[in-house]
């Protein structure tokens, strides 16, 4: 006899209450979500086969409460289980150990729990973050798809270790784990194109910087979830996680780098929710934060700004918004301020010129512009700069017969390049 396969304990209880499908429970979450005051969620059938899989992915914050709430049962008694792993043999179904900080706010699965401390040396913490920062440097010149998962191997180690861990050990594992999750989600986000992975490990990103109790962090990890809503122009969802994002900047000393940061990210959502007047009004904001400085420094993990990223920020607001001869001064002077090891962005400013330039009319200057980006592309492969070119060329449609873009065509279409493509 044939054991039945999957998540059968979800599936046993879908079915007992009354759901014959997986379509059914998706309708009736959805509808619940909507009786709970839950905005925005919409539950398909696609979603509960991957909770009915073999290894269903830990639900979010919101489908947890719905799980719970209409089927009665707790998570690990629907056969879920916790990213952080559980208490050992002796776990019993319903009972979760108590949670702290982040985690408590956002209703995500605690990590306190955890089996009897092992003897590990006390350099087993300083070991593990200096995998961390060696994983965060490599991010700006390794191929991401060949870090990625050497980066989520990593943070498998250290969801062991911290189960394991005594203070104070446990708390740089802790904080150490937040990071390498937020660069998985970073990777995945912006080099891979995966915004709803991105989402699930930006949560474990942040469940680990509330069990480091490091607000910073957690304000780092919730603005990079801005990004996610921000970028398919859902203004209210961004909004409230940059919100939340300000918060807990507010809990600790942040640096004016960061705080500049904060007003960077709400502005390119907001540009990206077509609202470039309110975007540039939080890039002047920043400049003038930057200009005001403090006496807190920036946190050793915060390598993804600098005033030459702001005016790259500002460049393309600028190009959005129509300002083309302001953009092109901006992308120019962020081009000249940028620093070696910021190639990746180097590309998306590249990228902009080119469509500045295509803006203008000048398919000469702006194919030239491109094939730079290419040029830095081949060596440093970044999917948002892959767009920016992708966007010029598309601008380039009245000029296709032009010599310059069919040699541009020819540069864009190579072998190398289509297969990256196509296989993102």
């Amino acid at each position: 006899m044939t054991r039945p396969s999957g998540n059968v304990r979800l599936k046993a209880a879908r079915v007992a209450a009354g759901f014959n499908s997986q379509q059914d429970l998706a309708d009736a979450l959805s509808d619940h979500a909507k009786r709970m005051g839950i905005r925005g969620l919409s539950i398909g059938a696609r979603q509960v086969r991957r909770w009915e899989s073999d290894n269903p992915p830990w639900p979010q914050p919101d489908c947890q409460r719905v799980l719970v709430q209409l089927l009665g049962q707790s998570l690990e008694a629907l056969g879920f289980t916790p990213p952080w792993g559980t208490d050992g043999p002796s776990s019993r179904p319903g009972l979760r150990p108590p949670v702290r900080g982040v985690a408590t706010a956002l209703g995500l699965p605690g990590v306190s729990g955890r089996s009897t401390a092992a003897a590990h040396p006390a350099s087993v913490a300083t070991d593990f973050h200096a995998v961390t920062r060696s994983h965060r440097r490599l991010y700006w010149s390794v191929a991401p798809a060949g870090l990625h998962p050497a980066v989520e191997a990593h943070a498998t180690l250290g969801c062991v270790l911290l189960r394991e861990a005594a203070e104070p050990a446990r708390n740089v594992i802790a904080e150490a784990l937040a990071e390498t999750y937020l660069l998985a989600g970073r990777i995945e986000f912006f080099d891979l194109r995966e915004p709803d992975l991105a989402h699930e490990t930006f949560l474990l990103a942040l469940q680990a910087a509330g069990e480091a109790d490091a607000p910073l962090l957690g304000s780092a990890v919730i603005a990079h979830m801005a990004f996610i809503p921000g970028w398919v122009g859902d203004r209210d969802a961004a909004r409230e996680r940059m919100t939340a994002a300000r918060t807990y900047a507010r809990r600790t000393h942040a640096s004016a780098e960061f705080l500049a940061w904060l007003d960077a990210v709400e502005a390119e959502c907001g540009t990206r929710c077509g609202d470039t007047r309110t975007a540039l009004h939080l890039i002047g904001h920043a400049e003038d934060v930057l200009k005001d400085g403090n006496a807190h420094a920036s946190p050793e993990w915060m390598d993804w700004f600098s005033p030459a990223r702001l005016a790259a920020f500002k460049g393309n607001t600028q190009l959005l918004a129509g300002h083309l001869p302001q953009a092109r001064t901006t992308l120019l002077e962020a081009l000249q301020a940028m620093m070696p090891g910021e190639e990746k962005q180097r590309t998306v400013v590249y990228g902009d010129l080119a469509a500045v330039e295509a803006a203008f009319g000048n398919p000469r200057e702006a194919c030239a512009y491109a094939g730079q980006a290419l040029d830095q592309l081949a060596l440093t492969w970044y999917a948002t700069g892959m767009d920016r070119v992708r966007e010029v060329r598309r601008a380039l449609t009245p000029h296709q017969h032009e010599r310059c873009v069919r040699d541009l065509d020819d540069r864009l279409y190579d072998w190398s390049t289509t297969v990256s493509v196509l296989s993102r």
